[in-house]
This record gives C-alpha cells, structure tokens and sequence, in this order.
C-alpha cells in the first residue's frame, strides 16, 4: 500500500462551545477520550505505513481546533487578547508527545481575564495536553525578543490559534521593529546557539545515542536554516532558498529527503518510548528498527545497525549542508571584494576562493581536487564562494564514482596526498561536499555506518576522520610534549601519504561480512594501483591495513616483557619504517575511537612495545632471549637507582635473595628498584603495601607483599573495586622464602587516569588496615548500568597449557565488580592466580590469566570444566 493510500485519522468533530462557560468535567472526560482515540488512530496508521510529517500536520489540526475550543469555552469571542501556537506548534506539526507551546497576547489584562487564562491552561493540562504558555503584552513581547534572539525566533512561527484578529498585527510589528535583530545580527547568533548545541554532542552527528531534535544534523539545524531564510532572504522554505540562489534543487532534495527520514524516526521514538524522548538511546534502538521493518542480513549487518546507518546519514547530510549553507548566508551579507587571481583556474573574492570558468568542474574534472589544494596554497581563505559550492556539489553528482577511474583526478589526489598532514583537513572538506566518497567509492559505503557496541562511538566514516586528523597531529611541535616518540616516528617517515592512504583503508570494509581487514586490505591494494603508487609503497599500505589491529592486540593481551613475544611481532613487522608507521596508526585508531579509551597506561605500554620491536630490528642488535643473562641486566640497572639513592649494596643483596627470578624477568628495572626501596623502607613489617601514583608503566602502581596465602587475590580485587580502581595488568609473584609479591597496575575507574596522591595515599590506608586482618573482603554490590544492560553476552571461556601453567583466555560482557567477581570464583574453585591482563573494549572484556592448583601444578581437565561452570554463573548475561 503506497504512503498516499493510508488514510489519515479524521479530525475530531467537536461540539459548539459555550463562550465563558468554561469546560465542565463531562466535556473535559470527552476532550481527553478524543484525544486518546486521535492518538491511537494516529499511532496505527503510522505502524501502517502512513506519512510521519502527515501524521504530525494531522495531530497539529486536531488540536489546533481542542485547544481554540477551549479558548473559547474560557474566554469567549474576546478583543483585545489572542491565543498564538509557536515551536513546531506553530509550523503546525505535533509529534506524538511534543509539547503545545502557546502565547497568550493581551493588551488588557484585569483579574477576570487572568483567571479565565489560568482556567483555559489549567482545562488544557487537565485534558492530557503537555501545554508550555507565556502571557504577556505587546510591549513586555517586544522587549523580550529584542534582548534574546530564540524568543525572537518563537516569534517568527507564531500562528494565531484563537481571539483577536487585531493581534496578528501588533506580533508582525515587533517583528519587523527597526533594529530588532537586523540580518547580520540575527546570522551570529543563530550560529552561536548552533555552535553552542553542537558543543553538547563533541561536534558529531554519529553518536552512539543521537540527539533527533538538538544534537548536530538533527531536526533543529533544519528549523534555523528555515528561519534564516526568513530573516535575511525572505525564504520561508528550502523551494523559496533555491529560487533565492540559496540552494540548488538537488540539494533541496537532499535536505527535504534527510528531514523526512528524522521526521519517521523521531515518530517512532516518541511511540517506542510512550514519552517526549528526543535521544535515540539503545532501549529504543532495537526496537524501532524492528517497527520499520529493519531486519539482521548477517551479525555484522544487524537491523538496528541498517537503522541507525539511515539516520547518520540523514543527520550528516543535514549537518554538513547546514554548515555550507550559513556559510552562503555570511557571504551575502558581506560587502563585494574585488576579484584577485589565485593561479590559472581559480580567482578570490575577499576570503573566498571561486573558480574562474563556470564550468570548469565539468570540463575538468581533476578540477574537483585541485580547487581544495588551491586552497590549501592560499593563505587566507575562509571557504569557497556560494556559486562554486553549488557548482562543485553539481559536478560532483554527474561524475558521480566515474571520479575514481579519472586519471587526472587522481594525479591530483596523490599529489594532495603527499602534502602530508595539511591534506588531512582538505580530505576533511572533500567528505563534507561529497568527494571523498565519489573519489573512494568503498568510503561512500560506510557512509553513515555504525557498529551496534559501546567501544565504537562513531560511524566508521567520522571515525576514519578522526584518524586521519589523529595521524596529522604527529606533524605538529606543540603535540611533542604529549607524544615525543609518535613525533619523532612522524619525522622519519618518508612517504606521509603511505600512512594517510592506511588510514582511510584501514577500516573502509567493515559491515560486508568477513575480516574487514582483509577485504580491506585487498581494497588499498587495488585503489593504491590505480592511483599509480610504486608497487613498494603500495605493499606498505595494504600491509598496514591488513595489520592494523595487530599492536594493540599484541600490547593489550600479550606479555611484552617477555622477549619471544616481542620476536614474534618483530618478525611480522620486518622493517623499522613499517613499525614506525604501525605504531602511528594504532594511536591514532585507538584515539578516534573513543575519547575514553586512551590513557597513559595505553601510551607506555604500546611505547615499550614500540622501542622493544625497534631494538630487535635492528641489525647490528643481538638482544638476548638467555633468561640468565636479562636477569642481570636488569639487577644491574636496579642497582645503580638503589645506590644513587644512597643504599648499601650488601643490604639490597640481602633483600634481593627474597625476590623470584620472575621479578627480574618482567618487571622495569624502576620497578624492581622502586619494590626494593619501600621493602627497605618497611623493615620487615607485613603485610607491607606501598602505592606510586604515576608509575614507570604510565598508571598507579600497587605492590603488596605478604605471607603468601590463598585468597589474597581475591581480597586485594575486592577493595579496589570498593575504591573504584581499574586493574589493567596483575603479575602475582611468589617468593623462595614463602611471601606473596604481587603488583596490580590501577587506573581510577572513573576517568582512567592515574590516582592522585590523595587517592594513592586512600588506597595505601585502606589495604593495608584490611589485608592485616584475616577475614575476607567481598567486593560490594553494584547495579549495572543503562548500557550495558543492552550489551549482555555469553562467557567464552578458554584453557591451554603453557610453561607448566594453564592459560585462560575469558572474553564477556562487561559488569560493574567483573574481576573480583572472577578472583572469588578462581580462591572458591582452589585456583591461583599468577599472571593477569585485563582489557576492556567498550562492553567487552577480554582478560587473561595464568593460573595453577594450589599446588602450584596446571589445572586438569575436571578443575577445567568445575572453573568454566562457576564463572558462567557467576558472571553469566544478567538476568535484572
């Protein structure tokens, strides 16, 4: 059934109203019965099919006539006073719970007419409407919309519902008041509360749980372009702003096309929800997709992931065409400049670049790309002129993906590519006009794309921007001080554009199904061929797309102090240039994926890596994997801090003799030393506890040694999580002589960054008064929150024997108390814990440990499956 073929819910026939005699409570149960019906008619036509905006102009009818009823019941055929609708109320759409804005202006007012005002209102709310009302006269109206510019605005959609038709005048003549918000004034501030709003949602469309109405793209961006028109074209809608040169028709298509879209889904949401709910949060999203018949093409294609994609892509056609067309606005309102030449091709007005034949983009196509070089070139430059946006937006649709077989197009794509970090912010352009895509067809596809997690905060589009911009930062001195070694990487690189071109791949073939990074890779291999790189450098970029997951994986759940580790990766690597461009791209992927997720701890470990890797590539470089020998150079190393800080050689010798091997294999020489000083410090008292706020290893370092018991773990894990500490890493030591010496790397689970020395010093106290007592330490009990309920899986539970340990591998969903959680189930099933790593993706966990009997011998298959079965209770999807 077509959308036209769905009948409308009639409007509601009402009865005469009675003037001044008010609503008795027969008619307001009517009222409220009518309205209950008009909303479920409303809500099945629209599960039927029918129009969303439709479906609002239908709701806005019926209750324009209930609420101009009750006008008139309240206040009967008045002068001097009129009911007006504004908001969406006054463009005449209503949503399934909008709220009715109204304004009562009256130019007498007395107290019978006040409580008759009072009455209509009260009658109003009484009858199920969610009213917001002002009452003021013209002059207090005038004075308001003249000091802030959104009481202006409201102004601007005023529809008189009800009462005096003389008022309808005097609300045209505060509007037209000389001086009340002349064009240019009107321009700023509409751009400041835009900029203001945007602040809210970090400047993105694509977030997780996007904001229809206020966030970036949504359906306010629509209502201001609308009301500029007005103010300084005389354009009430986008059909007005084409005939005004404003907009050309296809982008008139675009705009009406996304709105229609936010319209439908924000109608959804308001059903889904029962309630005036503007964020797309995941309590609604599964089922809204499911409602607009959203269906699972395969598990990395879900339906609520097509949904969410049609929304992204909506919003960011609305954003970005928001962005030019305010630029369009501030450009008619500057004063003409004289022409000055930019090169051959292009010409400036002012701070506005244009081209110099009209038809230049469509003659030569290649043009498309150099006018963003060009402007690149040229100092001063705020943006394009509004002709040759329109004009680039034009050629961009008749060539289409033909761009990406244009020779000279590409010519010109490489050679923008190989300025190196100041081509990020011209890709940054070409994607807001269209280019990007229609250059890199595979880009065009993850248009709008989301992944349904709570790791990945941004579509796969904003989130390849946000690398690239991540990767051009490296080029920038004032980032030395936070980066010194992706910095000097930087510097090394000889060909910038191998790493931008990885960027933009490296993610480019996710939602087909499949290991994105190999079809990603066979993606950069084809395009770098056709962009004419060498064939060495074209091999560097589809390696790097094809591994750029594989540091941070290495990092984050491999021991990295362990040298047949850092062999293995080296030999994958094979070169220092590919390290270097390695290690700049998973910083800046992990940056641009969440702003959350990188921290100091991230930084250190993925540095250690980056320098580890960097010495064993080197040629003349024979590090030794001889155990013996790396213990004594790191007792070296230790030492000479030990006595530089005043310690007797014999006496740390001493203390030394109590320290395992495996303290010397996997531990910093600063940590070894720093260890050995707070033993010294103790003088034999245990349990001893000492805290280092900011750490070698980039976190809050904990280091407990005690008589070594069963449960300690588990009690050390539970009072961090009553302190809301994050483990990242756990190395639990055993030494010679019977002590326990175990050290916890922490993050503060709020904001993952190091303690401050106040929290350290907390920490200190409140482990050391527990573990000196015997009774054991439960970790609190928490709700989990509104996300993660959303992201609930089974536990995957993996065992494999290493090194006279079992490993095991524990991948679930994340849970407020998740690992002392897991360290009470391991001291119930009779399993120590000596190694730990801990790695949160979002909702996801993915730990690692190694663990053996109280015995200290690997664990047999029947303890295997009496482990699997208790941690799949114990930390199983919650049932709440």
């Amino acid at each position: 059934m077509t959308l036209s073929a769905i009948p409308l819910p009639p409007i509601p026939r009402l009865p005469v109203a009675v003037p001044r005699s008010g609503v008795s409570g027969e008619a307001r149960r009517a009222l409220r019965q009518l309205l209950g019906d008009l909303d479920r008619a409303i809500a099945v036509a629209f599960r039927d099919g029918a129009d969303a905006t439709a479906l609002a102009r239908r709701r806005g009818e019926s209750v324009t006539r209930i609420v101009a009823h009750v006008w008139t019941a309240c206040l009967g055929d008045v002068s001097h006073a009129a009911l007006f609708a504004i908001g969406g109320f006054g463009r005449g759409l209503l949503f399934p719970y909008s709220d009715i804005d109204l304004l009562a202006l009256v130019e007498q007012s007395d107290a019978a007419r006040l409580r008759a005002l009072e009455q209509c209102f009260a009658t109003l709310w009484d009858i199920g409407l969610k009213v917001g009302h002002a009452v003021r006269d013209p002059a207090q109206c005038q004075t308001l919309a003249a000091a802030d510019a959104s009481v202006f605005t409201s102004l601007l959609d005023a529809r008189r519902l009800a009462g005096d038709p003389a008022l309808d005048a005097h609300l045209r003549n505060i509007i037209d008041a000389p001086g009340m918000w002349p064009p240019r004034e009107y321009l700023r501030a509409r751009l400041a509360d835009r900029d203001a709003r945007h602040a809210r949602f970090d400047d993105t469309a694509n977030n997780l749980e996007p904001n229809i109405k206020d966030g970036p793209g949504g359906l306010r961006t629509l209502d201001s372009l609308r009301w500029l028109g007005q103010r300084i074209a005389h354009a009430n809608d986008f059909p007005d702003m084409v005939s005004e040169g404003l907009l050309d028709p296809a982008e008139c298509d675009t705009l009406l096309r996304a709105e229609a879209t936010l319209r439908r889904y924000r109608f959804a949401l308001h059903l889904e929800a029962g309630r005036a709910e503007e964020r797309l949060l995941f309590d609604y999203q599964r089922g809204i997709a499911a409602q607009l018949g959203f269906e699972d093409e395969h598990e990395k294609n879900l339906g609520v992931e097509q949904f969410m994609q049609g929304y992204y892509r909506a919003a960011s056609h609305v954003e970005r065409l928001g962005i030019q067309i305010a630029d369009r606005f501030e450009e008619m309102l500057e004063a003409p400049s004289a022409p000055q030449p930019v090169g051959t091709e292009f010409i400036r007005y002012g701070a506005r670049l244009a081209a110099r034949d009209p038809d230049l983009f469509m003659r030569r196509p290649a043009a498309l790309v150099d006018i963003f070089i060009a402007r690149l070139d040229e100092k001063g430059l705020i943006g394009f002129s509004a002709d040759t946006m329109r004009r680039i937006h034009q050629a961009t649709a008749v060539h289409g993906t033909a761009l990406a077989d244009e020779p000279q197009a590409l010519v010109s794509f490489l050679q923008l590519l190989r300025r190196g970090a100041p081509a990020v912010d011209a890709l940054w352009r070409m994607n807001r006009h269209g280019l990007l895509a229609a250059i890199l067809p595979a880009f065009g596809q993850v248009f709008g794309r989301m992944q349904y997690d709570l790791f990945h905060v941004y579509t796969v589009d904003e989130h390849t921007l946000r690398v690239l911009r991540n990767v051009a930062r490296f080029a920038d001195p004032a980032t030395q001080a936070e980066f010194p070694l992706a910095c000097e990487a930087w510097s090394t690189l000889p060909k910038p554009e191998v790493l931008l071109l990885a960027a933009l791949f490296h993610d480019i073939a996710k939602g087909r199904g499949g290991d994105h990074s190999v079809l990603g890779e066979e993606d950069a291999r084809a395009f770098c061929t056709k962009l004419g790189l060498q064939e060495d450098d074209t091999e560097r970029v589809a390696w790097l797309v094809r591994w750029h997951l594989l540091m941070s994986t290495t990092a984050q759940r491999q021991d990295i102090t362990d040298p047949d580790v850092v062999h293995r990766f080296a030999e994958v690597v094979a070169g220092r240039e590919r390290l270097g461009q390695l290690y700049l791209l998973t910083i800046a992927d992990i940056i641009g994926t969440s702003p959350r997720l990188w921290n100091a701890w991230k930084d250190r470990l993925l540095a250690d890596l980056y320098t580890a890797t960097r010495y064993a590539l080197r040629r003349d470089a024979k590090p030794s994997r001889d155990a013996a020998a790396r213990i004594a150079n790191c007792r070296e190393q230790a030492l000479a801090l030990l006595t530089s800080e005043g310690h007797d050689p014999a006496v740390v010798a001493q203390v030394w003799a109590g320290f395992p091997d495996l303290s010397f294999l996997r531990h910093h020489p600063q940590q070894v030393a720093w260890q050995t000083d707070a033993i010294l410090k103790a003088d034999g008292k245990l349990p001893l506890i000492a805290v280092h706020p900011m750490s070698v290893r980039g976190s809050t370092e904990l280091f407990v040694c005690a008589p070594d018991r069963d449960g300690l773990f588990a009690n050390v894990t539970a009072m961090l999580d009553r302190l809301h500490f994050s483990v990242m890493e756990a190395r639990v030591l055993s030494s010679p002589d019977g002590k326990a010496m175990d050290t916890f790397l922490l993050l503060e689970a709020e904001n993952q960054r190091p303690a401050s020395q106040e929290r350290a010093e907390e920490l200190h106290q409140r482990l050391q008064r527990a573990l000196a007592q015997s009774a054991p330490i439960m970790p609190p009990r928490r709700s989990m929150s509104r996300h993660l309920k959303h992201f609930q899986m089974a536990p995957r539970i993996d065992f494999k024997q290493a090194g006279g340990r079992t490993q095991m591998a524990l991948v679930c969903s994340d849970r407020p108390g998740l690992l002392a959680a897991v360290s009470q189930v391991l001291m119930a099933c009779e399993v120590r814990v000596h190694d730990a790593r801990i790695a949160t993706f979002g909702e996801r966990v993915e730990d690692f440990f190694q663990l053996t009997d109280r015995r200290n011998a690997p664990l047999g298959e029947t303890q295997q499956q009496r482990l699997w079965q208790a941690l799949v209770e114990r930390i199983g999807p919650a049932k709440e």
